[in-house]
């Protein structure tokens, strides 16, 4: 009992703590909680019942089996279509970004180096699970095996812990731009972009990583049959053959208060933003208030499904499946769309760099 009651103590401990590292020292976050999580899972095995090895466990279950979005045949082939569709878009669109920010000198400000790289992010996000959904729906047995279950949960939090940090960047880089723009160029050198961007990435792997370190060794002896289109970390939770209530607390510590805190961060810049617009003129308001606003967009889309996902106890609501979709597919197809139909400058950079494939074709 003594070590059921140290261990709820470190567990609590860190619930408290996770949120205060994220805004008072991000980069030792990032270490602490790997150190708490390892802690965790290493005290783990102590509290299930004698007798049984967690790794045999876990192995009784060899693969799962996803019911999809849909179980009538004539639903599967219109949403087979729709989002092989939506997919192929996502990655056209987002290319094309890349694309056009690389080749355009007109392209260089600091804004669209993030742009382009939240939009390399935004294809392999969606390319974690959008071809599996795509190629599922016309299979009559939808099944993943273990490791590709755990491979895609990794993969979903890395690229989507990535995006949330590259959007919070993004927000201080607008911040930047509209209230220290005499100091603008020399804060946000080349330098500072790339070890931000490489600050996001490890950010997006940090999380990612304490995720995957709560789930992996947890034994799946029972039911595999998961009601989603992939695999995350609550489905996996509710199929586990163990008292999951404290990783369900942990996962929820890690996910859903990280999208809270960042959520929470850019509203406030975007609040410290107005105020500061009120002395500008009106023509630079309204080009300031274009750009945030498209900003903004995605930020609301993104991280309104994943505060509803991740912070909330272990439990699945039919709704999360509707919901995914929008964080998934929606929100990296909308990117493109957001951030070129409403800005000038990047729709001249396309059809400039059209221009120029048009005669290299002629020739």
């Amino acid at each position: 009992m003594a070590r059921t009651n140290n261990v709820t103590e470190l567990i609590i401990t860190g619930l408290f703590q996770d949120p205060e590292m994220v805004v008072i020292w991000p980069l030792k976050y990032g270490s602490i909680q790997i150190q708490f999580i390892v802690c965790f899972c290493y005290h783990t095995p102590k509290f299930l019942p004698p007798g049984g090895d967690i790794m045999a466990n876990t192995h009784n279950v060899t693969e799962f089996i996803f019911l999809g979005l849909s179980s009538n045949p004539e639903v599967q082939k219109v949403c087979f279509v729709m989002f092989l569709l939506l997919y192929t878009a996502i990655v056209l669109g987002n290319f094309l970004i890349v694309l056009t920010v690389m080749s355009s000198r007109s392209l260089g400000s600091p804004m669209y180096f993030f742009l382009s790289y939240l939009s390399f992010v935004e294809i392999c996000y969606a390319s974690t699970t959008a071809p599996r959904l795509i190629s599922d729906l016309l299979a009559e047995r939808k099944a993943i095996p273990l490791w590709g279950c755990m491979s895609q949960v990794f993969f979903i939090h890395l690229f989507g812990g990535t995006e949330i940090f590259l959007l919070t960047v993004m927000a201080y880089d607008r911040y930047v731009a509209i209230c220290k723009p005499l100091s603008y160029t020399t804060i946000m050198s080349r330098q500072a972009c790339a070890f931000l961007v490489g600050a996001a990435l490890v950010g997006g792997f940090v999380h990612s990583l304490a995720q995957i370190l709560l789930i992996f060794r947890l034994p799946f002896c029972g039911p595999n049959v998961i009601d989603h289109y992939f695999c995350d970390v609550l489905p996996l939770l509710k199929l586990a053959c163990s008292d999951t209530i404290l990783i369900g607390l942990l996962i929820v510590a890690n996910g859903g208060t990280l999208s809270v805190i960042s959520f929470v961060v850019l509203l406030a810049s975007y609040v410290v933003i107005l105020l500061h617009l009120r002395t500008r003129s009106s023509a630079g308001r309204r080009k300031a208030l274009s750009t945030c606003g498209a900003h903004f967009t995605v930020v609301t889309l993104f991280f309104g499904p994943c505060i509803f996902i991740y912070l909330r106890p272990s439990t699945t609501l039919s709704a999360d499946k509707t919901v995914a979709v929008f964080y998934t597919v929606i929100t990296p197809l909308l990117n493109p769309v957001i951030y070129s139909l409403r800005n000038a400058e990047v729709k001249k950079a396309v059809k400039r760099l059209w221009v120029r494939a048009m005669k290299l074709e002629e020739r």
